[in-house]
């Protein structure tokens, strides 16, 4: 059996960190060519959640719903269903919020839903902006999508 867990075994250190030329890039010189929002909040219930997709979270994931990528897992159809929706968000919180549950997650949109929130806003106003900010996207499509939310135009 095959195993699909990254390429350690194949690549050596020396391939690592380097650019198309082979040079290594520093991360300062990466930090200066651009600029992510470090996470994306969710307001519920009086909480601040915090949001960012890390590498190990993805791969739970697209584990647990067969090896599909997230981006399919959200543009599948129209609107993903809720219980992926809230995975994704469950799997963005949990390094900031040690012991979240599934269930907490939620009660989170149970609360959210009671204030005013829908399913369509999630996917926009919480998911969207969860996956720009953890790399999901080229630079030009995320600012793209930021504006786009920010006109009502998505």
């Amino acid at each position: 059996m095959s195993d699909f867990s990254g390429l350690d075994d194949v690549m050596t250190w020396e391939q690592t960190g380097a650019n198309e030329a082979g040079n290594v890039v520093s991360l300062e010189e990466k930090k200066q060519k651009f600029t992510r929002k470090p996470f994306h909040y969710w307001n519920v219930g009086g909480r601040e959640i915090k949001l960012k997709l890390k590498a190990d979270m993805i791969e739970k994931v697209e584990q647990k719903f067969g090896n599909r990528n997230i981006l399919t897992l959200v543009f599948a159809d129209d609107v993903p269903s809720l219980s992926i929706m809230l995975t994704i968000i469950q799997a963005a919180a949990i390094p900031f919020n040690h012991g979240l549950s599934y269930g907490d997650v939620k009660r989170l949109y149970d609360s959210w839903s009671d204030e005013g929130g829908n399913q369509e806003d999630l996917l926009k106003n919480v998911l969207l902006p969860t996956l720009v900010v953890s790399g999901f996207f080229t630079t030009e499509m995320s600012e793209e999508i930021m504006k786009a939310m920010e006109e009502g135009t998505m």
